[in-house]
């Protein structure tokens, strides 16, 4: 595996959604690629930081139309 290959697939690997032998081959770039490692930590802490930011919130007008339409289609 190489840089590009790893970076591909990061998400994947951390989703824990990789089969044995491609996880096998990601944990065995990562012993000898710092620079992999680094992103790997990098990214990890990027999706901790924007998983902990809140949600948009809808303004009461736009929330009321959704779910308007939400009944209507449940109706037909």
């Amino acid at each position: 595996m190489n840089c590009d290959e790893f970076v591909e697939l990061v998400t994947t690997f951390l989703d824990g959604a990789m089969d044995e032998p491609t996880e096998l081959r990601c944990l065995v770039h990562l012993t000898g690629c710092a620079d992999c490692e680094t992103y790997l930590g990098q990214f990890r802490q990027t999706v901790t930081v924007l998983g902990a930011l809140p949600g948009p919130r809808l303004s009461d007008g736009a929330r009321d139309q959704l779910l308007g339409a939400f009944r209507a289609v449940r109706r037909d």
